[in-house]
């Protein structure tokens, strides 16, 4: 048994060598699993790894585990993926079910701490069943683009946070937050130096993870999806975030896994999203596999919390990163602060929010295994 604080990798080789090092593990049960890698084509040095095999006997469903889709959340990715193979995996099937563990699909982020990968795309934003990277897309984010991505130095941080206190009153007052929170968070296909870019074509660890996908829902007649994400939701709470195509409500999920928290990723009760990967596995089953029995999640463990808040403190964070990454910082200590910021809402350094996202997550393992019939 591994304790929590040696569960979270400090540097993307150390937990990609971690990652590598299960293959003997996973053949224990799966004779056939073999590891794999596809390497950037810009540096061949950072690659999106994966093991996977197929069931010994039968193939009828598949385990997906994803880490890392917003690379520097794959920190915290990575830790429940370490979990789940040691306490999880061996109670799987192997004759009838396959795996499939991916680790860092977004090699580039995690190694250099940003959410986005090397040209600021963010993946969730791009898979799309029938990709049109219309950059008239979400227009409402024009109205604040000036305001999230200044192109400035950044300079003090107490006068920038009043700056960005004053600028965010003035757009919640005009739009409403609700109408603020939906232009920030659905996605744009504009200015590449934009939060939530979702660049101009298909980014190559799109077209990566869509073909394993494809391969899964081809093979197998149920397919279980995990996706490991951080930064939304209540601190000391982590949500299970359905995608808006599943059928089922969050209060009938709820009851299923016997889990607290489950929301649909809609404006009403998360946030809407163009172009995000869970809503990608669903329309390709709905279209191309409509037989075939899917379950998707995002496993999202919450940071700065739900409160006003951390609704007002997350967007901050991401401007400043943002802002300092591009412009740079009027110095060494303003740089450090916007990079500590950013850091803490996606992989947070406390050991009791290490603790109780462990927990979280091995409260859903369980309730999800069990009620999709993989334990």
């Amino acid at each position: 048994m591994t304790n929590t604080q040696s569960l979270f990798p400090t540097t993307y080789e150390s937990s990609r060598e971690r990652f590598r090092g299960y293959l003997p593990t996973i053949q224990n049960m799966w004779s056939k699993a073999a590891l794999h890698q596809y390497a950037m084509s810009y540096d061949n040095s950072l690659t999106i790894d994966w093991i996977y095999s197929p069931a010994t006997e039968k193939n009828e469903k598949i385990l997906v585990f994803t880490t890392g889709e917003h690379g520097v959340e794959c920190y915290v990715g990575a830790a429940m993926m370490h979990r789940f193979i040691e306490d999880y995996m061996p109670k799987l099937d192997p004759r009838t079910t396959g795996i499939l563990f991916v680790h860092a699909v977004n090699p580039w982020g995690m190694k250099n701490h940003r959410r986005g990968n090397k040209d600021n795309i963010d993946l969730n934003r791009t898979f799309m069943l029938d990709p049109h990277f219309d950059p008239a897309f979400n227009p409402a984010y024009d109205k604040i683009d000036p305001f999230l991505n200044p192109k400035s130095t950044l300079t003090n941080t107490f006068f920038n946070n009043l700056v960005y206190l004053f600028g965010l009153g003035l757009h919640v007052a005009k739009m409403g937050m609700r109408d603020f929170r939906y232009a920030l968070l659905l996605g744009q296909y504009r200015n590449q130096k934009g939060l939530y870019y979702g660049g101009k074509e298909m980014p190559e660890e799109t077209r990566t993870l869509m073909d394993l996908y494809k391969m899964a829902l081809q093979n197998y007649d149920q397919v279980l999806h995990l996706d490991m994400h951080t930064g939304y939701g209540p601190r000391y709470q982590m949500s299970l975030v359905n995608s808006a195509l599943d059928k089922g409500t969050s209060d009938y999920f709820e009851k299923r896994f016997n889990y607290p928290l489950v929301v649909a990723a809609t404006a009403d009760e998360f946030y809407a999203i163009r172009g995000d990967m869970i809503d990608y596995i669903y329309g390709l089953q709905q279209r191309d596999h409509p037989t075939k029995k899917i379950y998707a999640t995002s496993f999202e463990f919450g940071t700065l919390g739900d409160t006003l808040y951390g609704l007002f403190q997350s967007p901050r964070v991401m401007i400043h990163e943002n802002r300092a990454y591009w412009h740079g910082a009027v110095n060494d200590k303003v740089h450090a602060e916007a990079k500590r910021g950013f850091e803490e809402l996606f992989n947070p350094s406390a050991a009791d929010w290490k603790e109780k996202a462990v927990k979280d997550a091995k409260q859903a393992f369980e309730g999800i295994l069990k009620a999709e019939g993989f334990i």
